[in-house]
């Protein structure tokens, strides 16, 4: 399949999908199958998969080793840190025994796949592991080694075995402080949350 002009592929690189923005450039032994989406302006790096069915938002970084499969949908903006995994089935087995139940189990999609979804601009740690069907919210921030096996709020950092909330991040990536005045403060851009917005962390005007 021809790949666009304004794409950049390693001769090293396997690119099979149409649909992959202007501007993103994939490097040596990434394979991006056909049936892949990637946006514009994305970085697919070295030894990367990419799996007919995943989806990749624009301007999205995809470190070395990073195996993304079907199902899972990375919005614009995230960072996926090296060597993390994905995950789209819950209860895996080989769709190759010959156990009647698992072959009917593996006759469509619905049987098996677990959409998985990581929110603009979320950060996700070397060597992370993301188990199927689970949620990232937007500029949440998941430590190196985690094992996300549940939602995550945006804003939210975690990390741990499995993964556990222990704090909440700014868009820029900086930790969140208590303040006397405001319950939450980014020290390092300003920008400022309230409680009830936490969750969600809708920004609020920069005064700290």
């Amino acid at each position: 399949m021809s790949v666009a002009a304004e794409v950049f592929v390693h001769p090293l690189a396997l690119c099979e999908s149409g649909a992959v923005g202007a501007g993103t450039r994939i490097w040596a032994f990434a394979h991006v199958m056909a049936g892949a989406v990637v946006g514009r302006d994305c970085m697919i790096g070295g030894h990367a998969f990419l799996e007919a069915g995943s989806r990749i938002g624009d301007r999205v970084t995809i470190k070395n080793q990073v195996m993304v499969w079907d199902g899972v949908e990375i919005g614009d903006e995230v960072f996926v840190g090296p060597g993390v995994c994905f995950t789209n089935d819950r209860v895996p087995r080989s769709r190759r025994t010959r156990l009647p139940a698992i072959a009917r189990r593996y006759r469509e999609p619905e049987g098996w796949l677990a959409t998985t979804r990581v929110e603009q601009g979320a950060s996700l740690g070397a060597r992370s592991v993301i188990l199927a069907g689970v949620t990232i919210g937007a500029y949440a921030m998941v430590a190196a080694g985690a094992v996300v096996t549940g939602n995550v709020p945006a804003h939210a950092l975690v990390r741990g075995v499995p993964a556990k909330q222990r704090g909440w991040v700014c868009r820029c990536g900086a930790r969140l402080s208590a303040t006397q005045f405001r319950p939450w403060c980014c020290r390092q851009c300003g920008e400022t949350f309230d409680d009830e917005a936490i969750g969600g962390c809708t920004s609020r005007a920069p005064s700290c």
